[in-house]
């Protein structure tokens, strides 16, 4: 949407061609030269034009505020925009919604504002979730990011302060390096605050979830060449909505960081960049690092189109386009001294859900799973994501496919959704479900729970179309590739192909 139309006035407001492009009947974004005092018949029509944005959003949408319908930013003068802001704000509260006023600029004759409006949830199903795998290079500070982002509002110390309440294992702790995907939250109120930050302690996920009408779900990732195959299984079984690639402004592009991009590219993840330890980083080697960032993301394999976010403008600009998945925003953040973490938090604050899931929440209950527990007094425990459906506390389920290709019929004990006990879970949302009398060794991931009423078949061979990234042999008959293909990570034998030899580069 606020991309520079063609042909756009040539007045510059913040250093900018600010002029949109015309507004889309469709989407989540609607412009309003002005909203004063408008009569009743007029009020109940914006009220449910609002409602339809809402929708199209998955419960948030943007208002650009002093904007004509084709696009042209005119501006209203101060009491106008005040008295069109306020109306938006009784807008909302007719549909259970709050608005926060994300910038003001300067328009052609007047002011300009963008609003987000965004749903308070009447429930932890009505509440916003997205996913956001993190990936780079090891050492780059992709935990201490994630825990400087999910903490209390304290920034790191330089020493592994952050990265301590992130990792999972001890040997982690005592080599600084990440081992297995680890998860935490960040939560933002209907008015785009985050609410983990108390500065006093560290708040439970229950607080977080019931506090906040959106959650971004991190995924801390391994950056080791060793734990690759985990970080693939990350990318593919989570379901991601973005992937945040991380790049140490003092270490520049390398290996790891270009084999984990190729991996988000191929899986069509829309994938922003984060630059970190700028505040470390000699001036030279921090653009030469930007440089090659670019050059990357502008080359014939990946076609993307790079944009240095330096300001609240690039920030919409970026979080309203970065679905389409064509631009890359980069951001240069310091976990020590905090610079520019401020437009990372409002960028994933603004950044829109991928999917729309409420389509599926009719549909049959299914849900796959990625991992598997044991816990005393409990007993089985399944984590994982519902693709479709809900599933309820005491439902009877079909699980599979065992060894022979069979399902049995089971029953969900208790659901727990973010560390916290619930009814039940909705199409969307990650959940962890313990399961009545059956053994963990008869549950491995990959494994899927499906609606009692479907009847499902197995099979033990497949037609894929297949794209060779890189490859240092030929690829023949016989060959012996590993598939990750959503949850499964399974061992497959290639039995026939439509050509002798397949190389790198090569379709088949």
């Amino acid at each position: 949407a606020a991309l520079e139309a063609p042909g756009a006035s040539g007045c510059l407001l913040d250093g900018h061609v600010p002029d949109l492009l015309p507004e889309d009947d469709e989407g989540a974004v609607e412009y309003k030269w002005r909203l004063v005092r408008p009569s009743p018949d007029r009020f109940l029509q914006l009220v449910t034009q609002m409602k339809f944005r809402l929708l199209e959003g998955n419960g948030e949408c943007i208002y650009e505020i002093g904007v004509t319908d084709d696009g042209r930013r005119r501006g209203l003068p101060p009491d106008l925009l005040a008295t069109s802001l306020e109306t938006l704000d009784r807008m909302a509260r007719e549909l259970g919604a709050e608005t926060s006023v994300v910038r003001q600029a300067p328009g052609h004759d007047g002011y300009v504002a963008q609003v987000l409006v965004r749903n308070v949830p009447q429930s932890l199903e009505d509440g916003l979730d997205l996913r956001c795998v993190v990936v780079g290079h090891v050492d780059v500070g992709k935990s201490t990011l994630c825990g400087v982002l999910t903490g209390h509002g304290a920034l790191d110390n330089g020493r592994g302060l952050a990265r301590a309440q992130i990792f999972t294992h001890k040997h982690e702790m005592e080599s600084g390096r990440t081992s297995c995907i680890s998860q935490q939250i960040m939560g933002f109120s209907p008015s785009g605050e985050v609410v983990n930050y108390t500065n006093v302690r560290q708040m439970t996920w229950t607080d977080v979830v019931q506090r906040a009408s959106k959650v971004v779900t991190f995924f801390d990732l391994a950056g080791h060449e060793r734990y690759l195959k985990t970080t693939v299984f990350g990318l593919t079984a989570h379901a991601p909505d973005y992937c945040m690639l991380c790049v140490g402004g003092n270490m520049g592009v390398l290996r790891m960081t270009k084999e984990h991009l190729a991996i988000a590219l191929a899986l069509k993840i829309p994938t922003f960049v984060v630059v970190t330890k700028v505040d470390i980083a000699p001036e030279q080697v921090l653009d030469q690092t930007l440089t090659h960032i670019q050059k990357l993301l502008k080359s014939p394999g990946a076609r993307k189109l790079p944009v240095l976010v330096k300001g609240p403008e690039e920030v919409t600009l970026c979080a309203q386009n970065i679905a389409n998945d064509r631009i890359v925003p980069i951001f240069q953040v310091s976990n020590v001294t905090g610079q520019g973490l401020d437009l990372l938090k409002a960028f994933l604050n603004l950044a829109p859900s991928r999917r729309n899931w409420q389509e599926f929440r009719d549909a049959a209950s299914e849900f796959s799973i990625d991992e598997t527990f044991s816990v005393s007094g409990v007993g089985t425990v399944v984590a994982g994501t519902t693709i479709s459906g809900s599933i309820t506390a005491g439902q009877f389920l079909r699980l599979g496919p065992d060894g022979n290709g069979n399902f049995t019929k089971i029953q969900v004990k208790s659901v727990h959704y973010k560390r916290t006990p619930v009814k039940r879970v909705v199409a969307g949302q990650a959940a962890s479900l313990a399961l009545k009398k059956v053994k963990r060794s008869s549950v491995r991931k990959g494994m899927v729970l499906l609606d009692a009423a479907i009847q499902p078949g197995c099979v033990w061979e497949f037609q894929a179309e297949v794209l060779v990234l890189y490859h240092g042999t030929t690829i023949r008959e016989n060959y012996q590739p590993v598939v990750h293909c959503a949850t499964i990570r399974q061992a497959a034998k290639v039995i026939s192909i439509d050509s002798d030899v397949v190389r790198t580069g090569d379709r088949a």
